[in-house]
């Protein structure tokens, strides 16, 4: 898998840097809060499981899984939920956990969606933003990093199912998706 790799972008010790601070950070402002740690399915796996090892106050998790549909060069905007989540989040504030942001075409959908379930406040974590590919307003309150619009794969990201156990974020060379 290494060798499709074209080049590494953050290395296991600057994720684990950068996720320690943001988990210190999450901590801080959820102190006497309700946290709820929402993960979307399947990238935010690793990410989620490295952060709430660093969340130092109480916390709660759950999963959705979504899919969203259209072609390599505009999103459609058509989301569909495939797992919804098995806890009710009415009171509860929400920390939406995210490996990557690009269009926000789903993230914002999924923020309006469970707004109108009664959270107490709703906000997000990414490990990537891709600003660039941005189609729709959308921020994270907690960020990894900004990254460059190149097709990454690693820490929870893939392609065709791949690359997700990769301990990195690389860039996935351009001969193997094209």
């Amino acid at each position: 898998m290494r060798e499709d790799i074209q080049e590494i972008l953050y290395n296991e010790e600057q994720l684990k840097e950068r996720i320690r601070e943001l988990g210190k950070e999450i901590s801080g402002d959820y102190k006497d809060k309700n946290l709820m740690l929402i993960g979307v399915l399947k990238g935010s796996v690793p990410f989620m499981a490295d952060l709430m090892k660093e969340i130092t106050v109480p916390c709660i998790m759950d999963f959705m899984a979504v899919s969203s549909y259209g072609n390599s060069t505009s999103t459609s905007g058509v989301v569909r939920i495939l797992k919804d989540l098995d806890f009710e989040i009415e009171g509860k504030d929400i920390l939406l956990i995210e490996d990557i942001i690009d269009s926000g075409v789903t993230l914002r959908y999924l923020v309006d969606y469970l707004k109108g379930r009664g959270a107490a406040s709703i906000e997000i974590a990414c490990l990537l933003n891709k600003s660039e590919r941005r189609r729709v307003e959308i921020n994270a309150k907690y960020m990894g990093f900004e990254v460059p619009d190149f097709f990454l794969v690693g820490y929870g990201l893939d392609y065709a199912e791949r690359y997700r156990n990769l301990p990195f974020i690389g860039i996935l060379k351009e001969e193997i998706y094209k």
